[in-house]
């Protein structure tokens, strides 16, 4: 088990970072939300341009890996595109991307995007999106849905650890700027960073995120191997770390930033906002915690921690 990226995917994330930044960085999300029709426009021709949607992450494992790394360099800029969806499409259907929902009220961030989407639950059942329904903040809206088939037990893990490889990238970020932030603000006479307590709370979220960096891995690793029902499990498992990181990473992050840090003047506040759609969809921490113990029962994980 190789729990490392290829240098050729590092690569990839990386010139996508930049791609990124260079079409225009933070600009692009508060673009995107005064503007919800303009995010494809905004961001499609970047994403063209790195050939994204060349990659077939279902049958190639540098591709995958690629994906995963396209998907944290989206995550880190907090974009305002479906990366992870998109990538995620089913090769069997004639759609644009695919959607992992649950519950009886499915949600997407798809607002302002004219495509073809498809959705699986997690019981393999797929749905094709017939109308997008009343819109909610951070691009939400409601999806009305169409029966397709039940061939959909293979879809779900992809969908599912993109998406965290996306939460990822978030948490990068959010932790980059706060140490940035308590870097230079200075109390007493001295900076932030300086101050014992300060520290211990960046150690508790860091330690949250490299936890996640180092599932993340795993369950790509994990879908690679084609077991549908353990790569499903670890996708599972690798969302409820990214959740609950993600509840730490945040709190710690706006606490260091202060009052500050809930207005739109600060980034933190843009990639707190924006990541809830990642965190409570399709289902939260208490709907994750539920359904993989369920899954699991007394037998547990079959990966790192067997």
């Amino acid at each position: 088990m190789n729990l490392d990226l290829s240098d050729d995917a590092r690569e990839y994330g990386h010139q996508a970072r930049r791609a990124f930044e260079a079409a225009g960085g933070d600009e692009l999300l508060q673009q995107a939300e005064a503007k919800p029709g303009a995010r494809h426009g905004l961001v499609g021709p970047v994403l063209d341009a790195l050939g994204a949607w060349d990659l077939d992450p279902r049958t190639d494992p540098d591709a995958l890996e690629a994906a995963a790394a396209l998907c944290r360099s989206a995550g880190y800029w907090a974009l305002p595109y479906p990366v992870a969806e998109r990538l995620a499409r089913p090769a069997d259907l004639d759609v644009d991307g695919l959607i992992v929902v649950g519950g009886a009220a499915p949600e997407a961030a798809l607002e302002g995007l004219d495509m073809r989407w498809a959705t699986v639950t997690l019981d393999g059942r797929r749905c094709a999106v017939t109308r997008l329904g009343a819109t909610g903040p951070a691009f939400t809206t409601a999806l009305e849905l169409s029966e397709v088939d039940t061939e959909g037990a293979g879809d779900v893990a992809l969908g599912l650890v993109l998406g965290s490889w996306t939460l990822l990238g978030l948490l990068d970020r959010a932790i980059e700027l706060t140490v940035a932030h308590v870097s230079l603000r200075k109390q007493f006479g001295q900076t932030l960073s300086s101050f014992q307590g300060v520290q211990f709370q960046l150690t508790d979220a860091e330690v949250e995120r490299s936890g996640v960096d180092i599932l993340a891995k795993h369950a790509l690793w994990s879908v690679d191997r084609n077991d549908t029902t353990e790569a499903v499990n670890d996708a599972l498992a690798l969302r409820l770390a990214a959740v609950e990181a993600a509840e730490v990473v945040f709190r710690v992050c706006h606490q260091l930033h202060g009052a500050v840090g809930f207005c739109d003047e600060t980034t933190l506040s843009w990639l707190s906002r924006h990541s809830q759609p990642l965190r409570r969809l399709p289902f939260g921490v208490c709907a994750t915690r539920d359904i993989l113990t369920m899954r699991l029962g007394r037998r547990g994980l079959s990966g790192l921690f067997s």
